[in-house]
């Protein structure tokens, strides 16, 4: 037991001894002390990993009131832009209306202080992600869907090689694919009430702009239809549409009896195009299939059902713009306007002009017809009958009922004022004979 208990004060004083020798500076080299640096880390780096935990705890106020005093503090931090992005992101992960709205303002201008970075790309697929999470149902306001339509495609074209493409790509298609829903309904509804020219101009749209839409050789089969009820002067546009059900389309339930209609009406039977023949059958092969719970939830979510978007084929990159339907006549202007040439030259002020030969013609304005004045067209008569009146009247003048009544009261009054200003009977007079002048009889002074 003694000879334990000294073996353990040696070892314990040779330890003591050695610890002695390392802090006296015998085997330590003693190193200039930098406040900063020692035992810690720089004071933004310590502000951005602390933001970075509040955001995963759910603390998104906290952080950001963080990683605003890092932004202003050190302006020259290589974390500057991190922490920027880093604010984007507290307000996606918050979500909501505000949040969502906030999380875009601050995603749009981290892409324009930062359009070089790798980042940027990121930013934008988020603005893309936060159109398309609020997107309705088909049969709703499409707003959000063409918005998420747009933002998809600016990060197709303003980051080719960037590596959210691939998922990009796919997130358009499902976008396409509720817009086509969307017109398909629309079309249909149109086709089902006997509306033709409006369902051939829904329908034709709709296969024109997204040929992956997953019910294109649907929308053909009824484009096809109603051509076909609109008489044969659209005999041309059905066969066009069930030829594209066969060519493009071979694999559908509709190209057996799109090839009926194409004899019946004596047109050329395409063959199927093996491209769109490989591209079908990966999409038959591929395509997600739901169960009888997800079919039943479908009722609850707020977005559309994209299930059956397509998986592969490039999407669409042109906005749907609406058309004129073909039954609508095409105006022709009948008077085009003036196509020639107009040429000016420059006149000296010697020579004469008809500015200086002529007067103005307003200093000398057309004289009035004889016995009339310009006052006297316009004094009303009442003598005169309610069409006299109304032939005085311009031609561009119209006359209302109530107007028309109190004219013709007018004309009654004044007639019966008239008839009793006049005697009663009236008998015609003879005329006067004409009397002759006579001389005076002689005066009494003159006789005498």
């Amino acid at each position: 037991m003694v000879r334990h208990q000294t073996l353990v004060v040696r070892i314990f004083a040779t330890l003591l001894g050695f610890g002695v020798l390392t802090s006296g500076g015998i085997f330590h080299h003693k190193k200039y002390e930098n406040p900063i640096g020692k035992d810690t880390r720089q004071p933004d780096k310590v502000l951005f990993d602390k933001a970075v935990v509040d955001i995963e705890h759910g603390r998104f106020e906290v952080a950001r009131i963080t990683l605003n005093t890092l932004i202003n503090t050190y302006d020259q931090s290589e974390y500057l832009a991190k922490a920027k992005l880093a604010i984007a992101d507290s307000w996606f992960r918050e979500g909501g209306l505000h949040g969502m709205a906030e999380a875009e303002a601050e995603y749009k201008d981290f892409e324009l202080f930062y359009p070089t970075m790798p980042e940027a790309a990121e930013a934008q697929n988020r603005v893309c992600m936060i159109h398309y999470k609020q997107m309705d149902k088909p049969d709703r306001d499409a707003a959000q869907a063409l918005r998420a339509e747009d933002e998809c495609r600016a990060l197709l074209v303003q980051y080719p090689n960037s590596k959210y493409v691939t998922e990009a790509q796919q997130r358009l298609r499902e976008i396409q694919e509720a817009l086509g829903e969307g017109e398909m309904r629309v079309g249909t509804f149109y086709h089902a009430k006997g509306s033709n020219p409006a369902a051939a101009n829904r329908l034709s749209r709709l296969v024109d702009q997204y040929p992956l839409y997953s019910r294109a050789d649907e929308a053909l089969w009824e484009l096809g239809d109603s051509y076909s009820r609109m008489g044969n002067r659209f005999r041309k546009q059905a066969g066009d549409a069930y030829t594209r059900i066969v060519r493009d389309y071979p694999l559908s339930s509709f190209t057996e009896e799109a090839k009926r209609k194409l004899q019946d009406m004596e047109m050329p039977v395409p063959q199927a195009d093996p491209a769109a023949y490989a591209r079908m059958k990966y999409e038959l092969d591929h395509r997600t299939r739901l169960s009888v719970k997800n079919r039943g939830l479908d009722l609850m979510r707020r977005g559309p059902d994209v299930h059956n978007a397509a998986k592969s084929g490039a999407p669409a990159m042109a906005n749907l713009r609406p058309t004129v339907p073909v039954s609508v006549p095409v105006l022709v202007e009948q008077n085009p306007g003036f196509n020639g040439d107009v040429s000016a030259q420059t006149i000296s002020t010697t020579q004469s002009t008809d500015l200086d030969n002529k007067p103005d013609a307003r200093t000398n304005p057309p004289a009035a017809a004889t016995g009339t004045t310009p006052s006297s067209a316009t004094v009303p008569d009442a003598n005169q009958t309610p069409n006299e009146r109304l032939a005085q009247l311009p031609s561009n003048h119209t006359l209302s009922d109530k107007e028309r009544k109190r004219l013709e009261k007018k004309y009654k009054d004044q007639q019966k004022k008239n008839a009793k200003k006049q005697p009663a009977t009236t008998t015609p007079q003879p005329a006067a004979a004409p009397t002759t002048p006579t001389t005076p009889p002689p005066s009494a002074s003159s006789n005498q």
